[in-house]
């Protein structure tokens, strides 16, 4: 048997979330004090008494995502779930793709943490507030999806920029277009097709500014080749090599996101089982739909740790 620890991204994001790990495991604990102390704020705090509203912001849920799948993770290992041992494949969904880094040592935490806060920051000022949009489009596949946002552009930025799963995938642009895309989609037969409650256009073409400031932080900081192969959103496809790592989350900033087709890159690879490391299930219910043979497992409370140890 073949396993993946796969690591959720932005909309996962709850109140509370990651506090019993802190309490139950002092490894868990020094993952938020870390990431505090990087940001030079007490992002725990937010995290765990704070209002949701602020933790949503881009610049918010992304670190505390990546921090709360990290700890996570610390917990699973200081329960003798040695990574390397356990998992032949890392992967993440979008900012996930951080969490899986970093928990591959290719990134270190510190790092990480403060990538994802001006990776939030560039994404969010990359486009004014109200000039992007994005929407789901639920009974198309990624190749109607993407004809239904050609269609729709009209001079005006719209791509198929999450591809979810076999019957989700999300468009992104500029808002005009991105609404023409929901009144196409639903001529063309798509089961539902409905406007996103998100602060910006993400994975699109307009990230333009976002990916330059990703670029430039990337290069600043040490990357080491992965000690788990992790598959890249970019190009569905496992990455070894620390050489590559920067050009792929840059290009992942623009890019779309191949979530159905990194998870069938891994059952083709073996993989017959995913945990699904941090806050939520999301991930878990789009790889049903996508390897329906595939066992998935939560790794984000006490109690699914002991159930795995059971």
């Amino acid at each position: 048997m073949s396993r993946a620890f796969v690591f959720p991204g932005q909309g996962a994001q709850t109140i509370g979330m990651g506090r019993a790990l802190a309490e139950g495991w002092s490894a868990a604990r020094a993952v938020f004090d870390e990431v505090d102390e990087a940001l030079g704020e007490k992002l725990s705090t937010l995290i765990w008494e704070g209002e949701l509203e602020e933790l949503t912001l881009t610049r918010n849920a992304q670190p505390a995502l990546m921090a709360t799948s990290i700890a996570a993770l610390r917990a699973l290992e200081a329960e003798g779930f040695d990574l390397v041992g356990t998992a032949d494949f890392l992967a993440g969904h979008s900012l996930g793709e951080y969490s899986a880094l970093c928990a591959a040592q290719s990134l270190s935490l510190a790092d990480t943490a403060r990538l994802l806060r001006i990776r939030g920051e560039a994404m969010q000022e990359a486009v004014p507030v109200g000039l992007g949009a994005m929407a789901a489009l639920l009974g198309l596949d990624f190749q109607a999806a993407s004809e239904v946002a050609h269609e729709a552009a009209q001079g005006e930025v719209c791509q198929a920029a999450n591809d979810n799963d076999p019957g989700q995938v999300v468009v992104s642009g500029h808002r005009g277009a991105v609404e023409r895309a929901v009144e196409i989609a639903k001529a063309r037969g798509a089961k539902r097709a409905l406007m996103l409650p998100v602060s910006a256009p993400f994975h699109c073409a307009l990230m333009q500014p976002a990916a330059a400031r990703m670029a430039e932080a990337l290069a600043a900081v040490v990357i080491r080749d992965p000690l788990v192969p992790v598959v890249a959103n970019v190009s569905a496809e496992a990455v070894r090599d620390s050489s590559k790592v920067q050009d792929l989350l840059v290009a992942q900033v623009t890019g779309s996101v191949r979530w159905r087709e990194s998870v069938l890159w891994m059952e083709s690879a073996g993989v017959t089982e995913f945990w699904e490391v941090g806050a939520g299930k999301a991930l878990s219910g789009m790889i049903r739909r996508i390897a329906r043979e595939a066992v998935t497992k939560p790794v984000g409370t006490p109690a699914d740790i002991e159930a795995l140890k059971a």
